[in-house]
């Protein structure tokens, strides 16, 4: 480990030597050899400098192949490989002893052009022949590394070959994830980050935008088919929706599937579109975009997100807003100055470049040989610039593979010129493991061959007809961006929406419609259930014991109001309670100053006075109703009341029967009267009350306290008014018949009494007072059963008022009026029915007025 650590500290330095190297120094001594270079150790390269012309689908030989179109960013790139290997052969120190050299051949981007140069990698260094052979332990082929290729797709086709060799190939511009599978592709590795982390990225930079309803677009080969499918895949697990997603045709005419791509995103009313392509393809689009003049958020790969053929669109600026991923990568240091002094030395030399543009390995670039100091801006362009890194990186992560395997140090290396051999899989097994400093980066591999470095987030902007590029964010593992940054080309200047619904309101969860998820209604929160997080499909029942009002977002336990002493409606009851106790007062004291006067005795004496101390226990027992009921006062609120009107309905039962005695049976009440009046008329009183106490402890035994009615209650409301349990129902029927009956006694009793004449008609009294009672309680039922529990105790309290205030009008007034206005009348002869049992005499039987005939005679 201290040895590994220390060929690391040397490389390291060594490697930031080779960055300060001047061009004074070695670059006069440039070789012109662009593509093919003798060494020790070759690394083969692969790069699409030219493009195919001619047309495939026309091709009847292997070997009619025309590829003539100049790519100037993979020239560039390739020239970038060169500039490294030169580098490391001037450095005296990095590979001491053993010169490093090239065989760089073109692409053409084409499956069936790759193949051919990837075979002659393959074949022995010899014979340079490739044989085939049960072992290849011992094969020494002709190079001992592979620098590229650029796309997927040409990695899909060599890859698996290379891998059976295990051959190092290191990609510079490879990003699909599926060459992360070390079992398929054991032997690959990229100095670019792998579309998996892309994929990561575009999706949490659309969820930081709150954007769940998208369209995806590749092109269709390895890198967009896996790059549309990873999106697709990440999506559904981070809850967006892909609304659509499509693939541009690579062989063939794209233009009538891009018009049909274009329909359907226009249908799906999408306003975020991911593309996942190629530049050339997505080049094809974006012309067809502009014409239909299509406008959105555009988010791109790294494949075009800064690619000369789509920048130089200038119509691209009325698409709207396009954000794209970069790598991070660092600048390349002399690059410019490298190429001058090559491009210089090129024209120098001027050799005459083949006339034949026929496919030849050993001729990737015949137009380079033209080149000249106009040409440098090839190594200056924006593109080639962010692109180098990745290929010098590439380069010397396969020299410090070597450096390692080699076990160099400043002086020397363990090699011996015809008898050392670099066998690949060998320095696979180191590459697997380094670890270099790159211009300030540190650069290593993880076991799937990927590298450790991220992503730029980056805006296109325009300034005139120039497009620029703005540094939005960045992101390893995890985005990093600043909003500030990013200008939206909308009409109000606003992050645009993209979603398939609305998003729901609080206390709404989602109803999904369609096969999309984005896609749904919002449904309420009936009372009794509530939203549990904001992705909820389905409402959560409260717990026990709790509830929620509609639309809630979590439950909560009951809140009870009682009928307290503040509320309005009490106040009145109170104010009310207290005149009737004011006038239940007055009337006793006058009772009893006249106690012995026949209108008090006939009233019933001491029973009077009685009767009128149990209508103020009444009304002073209402009290029981208002404030904080406990379990107490519910024990005695209904039961105190009731029996309290008991104590006054049976002392005017009581009168009523003697009433109906003396009315009835004359001859027989006469001689019992004292008794019925006394003795007879105490015991009936104290039997009704025996019997009313008795019902009242029925009703208090099967009844429930408070505390086990609120433990028993069921809970559906989020605030309620809280009385006192009437339970059981029939309970509280029987108490307030039993004096509903006493009444009605009373009622029948004087109903049909003959008023007696020239005396005070106590029948009346008793007949109004107990009818207003019937009447009174007989409408109780029906308000009460209808109504809520807080109106149950306000009409509870109003009626026994009422009927209290009833009895006091018409049984105990008008005796009152008497005493008070008509002093006179207080005599026995007024009295002298209900006091001495004498016969009331009849209407008819009143002497009549002698006539003055009648007088003469």
């Amino acid at each position: 480990m201290a040895s590994t650590s220390f060929r690391l500290l040397i490389f390291c330095c060594v490697v930031n030597l080779g960055y300060g190297l001047s061009s004074n120094e070695w670059f006069k001594d440039v070789p012109t050899d662009l593509f093919n270079l003798s060494g020790d150790v070759i690394l083969g390269g692969l790069f699409p400098t030219r493009l195919l012309t001619s047309n495939l689908s026309e091709r009847t030989k292997p070997d009619e192949l025309t590829c003539g179109s100049l790519d100037q960013t993979a020239l560039g790139l390739s020239l970038v490989m060169k500039y490294a290997i030169d580098e490391v052969n001037a450095n005296p120190v990095l590979l001491p002893g053993v010169r490093l050299g090239y065989r760089i051949y073109n692409t053409c981007r084409q499956p069936s052009v790759i193949v051919q140069p990837t075979l002659s990698f393959l074949a022995n260094r010899s014979t340079e022949e490739l044989s085939v052979e049960c072992n290849y332990t011992d094969y020494d082929p002709s190079i001992s590394a592979v620098i590229g290729p650029y796309s997927s797709e040409m990695v899909s086709v060599i890859g698996k070959l290379l891998g059976f060799f295990l051959m190092p190939q290191v990609s510079y511009g490879a990003t699909s994830d599926q060459f992360s599978d070390k079992t398929t592709y054991p032997s690959f590795f990229r100095t670019v980050p792998s579309d998996k982390w892309q994929v990561e990225a575009m999706v949490q930079l659309i969820q930081e935008f709150h954007w769940n309803w998208v369209a995806v677009i590749g092109s269709e080969e390895a890198y967009g088919q896996t790059g549309v499918e990873e999106f697709s895949k990440m999506a559904e697990k981070s809850s967006l929706c892909v609304a659509y997603q499509a693939l541009i045709p690579v062989y063939t005419d794209p233009g009538p599937t891009i018009d049909n791509i274009i329909s359907h995103i226009k249908a799906s009313n999408v306003s975020v579109i991911v593309v996942f392509a190629l530049s050339e393809s997505a080049a094809a689009f974006f012309k067809q975009v502009i014409k239909q003049n299509l406008t959105g958020v555009w988010i791109g790969s790294t494949a075009w997100a800064n690619s000369r053929k789509l920048t130089s669109i200038p119509e691209m600026r009325n698409i709207g807003t396009l954000i794209g991923f970069t790598d991070k990568t660092q600048d390349v240091n002399f690059l410019p100055e490298y190429a001058h002094a090559l491009f210089t030395k090129i024209s120098e030399e001027r050799i005459k470049p083949p006339t034949n543009n026929n496919y030849n390995p050993s001729e990737p670039c015949p137009q380079c040989w033209n080149l000249t100091l106009a040409n440098v801006s090839i190594l200056e362009d924006p593109t080639v610039q962010r692109q180098a890194f990745s290929v010098y990186t590439a380069v010397y992560s396969v020299v410090e593979a070597l450096h390692q395997l080699l076990h160099c140090n400043k002086t020397q290396c363990d090699w011996k010129p015809g008898t050392t051999k670099v066998y690949p899989w060998k320095l696979l097994q180191v590459l697997k493991n380094i670890s270099i400093d790159v211009s300030g980066t540190k650069f290593q591999f993880d076991s799937n061959g990927n590298p450790n470095i991220g992503y730029n987030v980056i805006q296109w902007v325009w300034n005139d007809s120039n497009v620029q590029f703005r540094n939005a964010g960045t992101f390893r593992k995890t985005l990093s961006i600043n909003k500030l940054l990013i200008t939206w080309h909308t009409k109000d200047s606003m992050v645009p929406v993209s979603t398939c619904s609305a998003a729901c309101e609080s206390g709404q969860v989602r109803r999904v419609k369609g096969f999309h998820s984005c896609c749904f209604d919002c449904i309420d929160c009936l009372p009794g259930t509530y939203q549990a997080s904001r992705d909820d499909i389905q409402c959560t029942k409260c717990p026990r014991g709790e509830w929620s009002i509609l639309r809630s977002t979590s439950c909560t336990e009951p809140t009870f109001e009682v009928l307290s002493w503040d509320r309005p409606e009490s106040v009145l009851m109170v104010l009310a309670g207290v005149l009737l106790l004011l006038s239940q007062s007055s009337v006793l004291l006058l009772f009893l100053k006249h106690r012995s006067t026949p209108l008090v005795l006939a009233s019933g004496g001491p029973l009077a006075c009685v009767a009128l101390l149990s209508l103020m226990g009444a009304c002073l027992s209402l009290v029981l109703f208002l404030g904080q009921p406990t379990d107490t006062v519910c024990l005695l609120q209904v039961p105190l009341t009731s029996i309290w009107q008991t104590v006054a309905l049976s002392i005017i039962t009581s009168i009523s029967l003697q009433i109906f005695f003396v009315s009835e049976f004359p001859e027989r009440a006469a001689p019992h009267l004292h008794t019925i009046r006394g003795p007879g008329s105490w015991l009936l009183v104290l039997s009704c009350c025996v019997a009313q106490a008795g019902i009242c402890a029925w009703f208090v035994q099967e009844g429930s306290s408070l505390s086990t009615y609120m433990k028993n209650m069921e809970i559906n409301f989020v605030s309620s008014f809280l009385t006192c349990p009437v339970e059981p129902l029939i309970g509280f029927a029987l108490l307030q018949g039993f004096n509903v009956v006493l009444a009605l006694v009373s009622f029948m009793c004087t109903f049909m009494a003959m008023k007696p004449l020239h005396q005070y008609n106590l029948s009346r009294d008793i007949t109004f007072s107990c009818l207003i009672y019937c009447v009174l309680w007989v409408t109780f039922i029906p308000i009460y059963i209808g109504l809520k529990d807080q109106m149950k105790s306000i009409v509870h309290v109003s009626f026994s008022l009422a009927s209290n205030f009833g009895l006091m009008a018409f049984y105990f007034f008008p005796k009152c009026y008497l005493m008070v206005r008509k002093p006179d009348l207080n005599t026995e002869e007024h009295f002298c029915t209900i006091l001495e049992g004498v016969p009331p005499t009849p209407p008819q039987d009143e002497p009549q007025p002698k006539t003055e005939t009648e007088s003469v005679q």
